[in-house]
């Protein structure tokens, strides 16, 4: 056999067992691969915890540098919060300026109906980063008067964990590339600090986050024509969204039924005894 033929088997062969050892190197792995991908979807969701309370003597610093405890938020009124980190390059600032186009059309405004409290995640991030963040989102927002109402925090690792965990919220980080993976939404608490609503992705219905605001509030924010129309839609849990119940759509049609009713009956019998009372003796 040639010389040159023998090189060309013997390349032949040793390119077939290399494309055999690569395969099966990547067979090993895919298992590996498939594992790490479910941790890391796992470590980034948002785990709803309904009605949990929310620890209100952490401490943080707000946008001007003073150490605030969270319970200074609440009590009074519902508080939006939102889990992002201020020098984050993509979906933090998609999620604050889907809430921001979901504000300028509710007719409420933070710091009356409701507060606002975004917290970052990373605790390397300083009170003056968060002031100009503050300031940048206040200025598109149009409403200066809401900067009472709408607070940027920042904190140490512990009590950002711990704020994080009790709602659910879910992140890991990356030291490569020196960024946070998370989930996208906004969590709504009651007066309280219980947990009470979740609101996902990066974009939210006006009319999701006024009802939400009146359940979280119980009944004490919003119009008595609000207060109704909540009456008649139904929070699902699974989609962070209001839908119309049919069941109690039917149930305030029968009551009002029952009054248009109970009113017409009302009025013939007071017209027939008004009759009575004029005709002549």
């Amino acid at each position: 056999m040639k010389t040159g033929s023998r090189l060309l088997i013997f390349m032949s062969v040793a390119l077939m067992l290399a494309v055999r050892g690569e395969a099966q190197f990547w067979r090993q792995r895919e298992p590996e691969q498939r594992t790490n991908i479910a941790q890391l979807t796992q470590s980034i969701t948002i785990e709803q915890k309904l009605n949990e309370q929310v620890p209100l003597d952490l401490t943080f610093r707000d946008e001007t540098g003073r150490t605030v405890q969270l319970k200074q938020y609440f009590g009074r009124k519902p508080v939006l919060l939102t889990l992002v980190y201020y020098e984050c390059p993509s979906l933090c600032g998609l999620v604050l300026q889907g809430l921001l186009k979901s504000l300028r059309v509710l007719n409420y405004t933070p710091g009356e109906q409701f507060e606002i409290v975004t917290v970052s995640i990373s605790p390397q991030e300083t009170p003056e980063l968060a002031a100009q963040k503050k300031l940048n989102f206040l200025k598109e927002y149009g409403r200066l008067d809401a900067a009472r109402g709408w607070h940027f925090l920042t904190g140490e690792e512990e009590p950002i964990r711990r704020l994080a965990d009790a709602v659910g919220f879910r992140y890991v980080y990356d030291p490569k590339t020196q960024q946070y993976a998370h989930a996208a939404g906004i969590m709504l608490l009651t007066p309280e600090g219980k947990v009470s609503r979740y609101f996902y992705g990066i974009e939210y219905s006006p009319r999701d986050l006024r009802m939400g605001i009146i359940d979280a509030s119980q009944g004490k924010v919003g119009s008595p024509v609000e207060k109704v129309i909540l009456f008649c839609f139904q929070y699902d849990p699974t989609t962070g969204k209001y839908s119309l119940a049919i069941i109690r759509v039917v149930q305030l049609g029968g009551i009002l039924t029952v009054f248009i009713l109970g009113g017409y009956i009302a009025l013939k019998l007071y017209q027939e005894r008004r009759s009575r009372e004029v005709k002549p003796a």
